[in-house]
């Protein structure tokens, strides 16, 4: 019978992720990884598999967590113009005030890198941006049900377009963008998203 665990799976999953968000799949080395994580690599292997496994939980973990959090905002505010910008305004401050110090978004930054590369990664990804896209039409509906937007209101093309506009702010943070620049036009993309 093996000794039980004594680390935090979810807290040794961010700080993998965070390794590979900083170095990339390439990049980041076992010693990297499991000196990150605090386990050695017998308990990595043990508890995550190998380093493509471990990859593959990092994005599963971001997709349900990190990932989410703009999406919370927008289905959760009751005013769509609210909503839509809240969903920018946490997009912003993730892209610019991230805990680990890495900045943009782990799939576009990072994770992208490897499909082709890594089996499983690209079906991730793909995943990723269709179950946003689901979520963020399915607010727009619900405010064409509610006949807050127009009938005809495009919602599908729209959640695409926020998610891209989000996609653009991730990677502008990963330059070195401030927050407070990116806020400058929030009000026209806001408009823009709402037309």
């Amino acid at each position: 019978m093996g000794r039980p665990r004594t680390f935090d799976s979810r807290q040794a999953l961010t700080a993998a992720m965070n390794v590979f968000w900083a170095k990339g799949y390439d990049g980041a080395s076992l010693k990297d990884l499991t000196g990150a994580m605090g386990i050695s690599g017998p308990s990595m292997y043990a508890a995550f598999g190998d380093k493509r496994e471990l990859f593959l939980k990092t994005i599963d973990l971001y997709g349900d967590v990190d990932g989410c959090a703009p999406v919370v905002t927008f289905e959760s505010e009751p005013d769509i113009r609210l909503a839509v910008r809240g969903f920018l305004e946490e997009v912003i401050k993730y892209a610019t005030a991230h805990e680990s110090g890495a900045k943009g978004c782990f799939l576009a930054s990072s994770v992208s890198a490897s499909i082709g590369e890594v089996e499983g990664v690209r079906e991730r990804v793909e995943k990723a941006i269709e179950d946003t896209d689901r979520r963020l039409a399915s607010r727009f509906d619900r405010e064409k049900e509610n006949k807050i937007l127009p009938e005809d209101f495009p919602s599908l093309e729209r959640a695409r377009l926020l998610y891209d506009v989000r996609q653009g702010y991730m990677f502008r943070g990963r330059a070195g963008w401030s927050a407070e620049a990116m806020r400058q036009d929030l009000d026209h993309r806001v408009s823009m998203i709402l037309a």
